[in-house]
């Protein structure tokens, strides 16, 4: 089976928050990931969205696109208004030639509002949820059909966070809605990260290898603490420096067959955690378990 490693550029610079970013520049955070070991990058704000642009600095550190964030609306907005919405990140990703664009639900999140409790997040009905199913059923079909896959991002703060909130939307949804796996996420959440890849894989397309520090995650009081306090915290960190056991995830993983990348991504502070030396600490430690479930790594 293959894999490839990539990494987000959130360990340098957070898109939320920037109080916990670096000054490093685009070109810095890739010649670190470059270094590191990693082939891939998801995007963020400090990449061009014109690909004549962004193609040459890729080729300088043999870095690609292996997918990126969207602030999707459909929850409380129409399939249309969406459709324009993600048309100049779809040309571009197309253009560039990534796996997939990571659909993130933004309608009703509190996950960039640090004044927002974790136990204030949106809940959803069931009827609701039935609702939002086959809507992100269809926008999944038709960027399919555009040439460029999404994957949808279950997310802590988010309307869709809790494995039985997973659980819901899957039911709800068809088989064209591609699944994002991440196991930082669902253990934040509460799940069974084995459990979810064990009733879902069949729709885990991209792969989130985000570890946790439990300590930090179980001393939280999510009547008073956001999601932005727990990242400050050290909620996240690479895998192998957290409380995942990564071998155990990625061997389930591949006794599914699931082939793609494998992303790294650890929102901390770049200043208590310096982000070149985390991400060579992720890549060994991802190397390892790709090396014990089978894997062969390609560039």
């Amino acid at each position: 089976m293959k894999a490839k490693l990539g990494i987000a550029p959130i360990a340098w610079w957070n898109d939320d928050l920037a109080e916990i970013s670096s000054d490093i520049s685009l070109e810095g955070c890739l010649a670190e990931a470059s270094q590191a070991g990693f082939t891939g990058m998801e995007t963020g704000r400090r990449f061009p969205m014109d690909p004549k642009v962004l193609t040459p600095i890729l080729n300088q550190y043999g870095i690609s696109v292996c997918g990126g964030w969207f602030s999707g609306l459909l929850l409380d907005g129409n399939i249309e208004a969406e459709k324009d919405r993600i048309a100049q990140q779809m040309e571009l990703f197309k253009a560039v030639n990534a796996p997939c664009i990571v659909y993130g639900e933004t309608a009703g999140t509190i996950q960039g509002d640090r004044t927002a409790p974790l136990a204030t997040k949106r809940k959803l009905t069931d009827d609701e949820v039935k609702v939002y199913g086959r809507k992100m059923t269809e926008f999944a079909e038709w960027c399919a059909e555009q040439g460029m896959p999404i994957s949808y991002h279950h997310h802590m703060a988010a309307p869709i966070e809790t494995e039985h909130e997973l659980d819901l939307l899957m039911k709800h949804s068809g088989d064209a809605l591609p699944l994002l796996f991440d196991a930082g996420h669902m253990a934040f959440a509460g799940g069974d990260v084995l459990r979810v890849i064990d009733k879902h894989h069949g729709r885990i397309t991209h792969v989130h290898t985000k570890d946790v520090r439990l300590d930090v995650i179980n001393g939280l009081d999510r009547t008073r603490e956001s999601f932005l306090d727990a990242v400050i915290k050290g909620a996240f960190t690479v895998p192998g420096d957290g409380s995942l056991d990564f071998e155990v995830i990625v061997k389930r993983l591949a006794s599914y067959g699931y082939e793609g990348w494998f992303v790294v991504e650890a929102e901390q502070d770049p200043v208590k955690n310096p982000p070149l030396e985390m991400a060579k600490k992720g890549h060994k430690e991802l190397l390892r378990v790709m090396a014990a479930a089978g894997y062969q790594v390609q560039a």
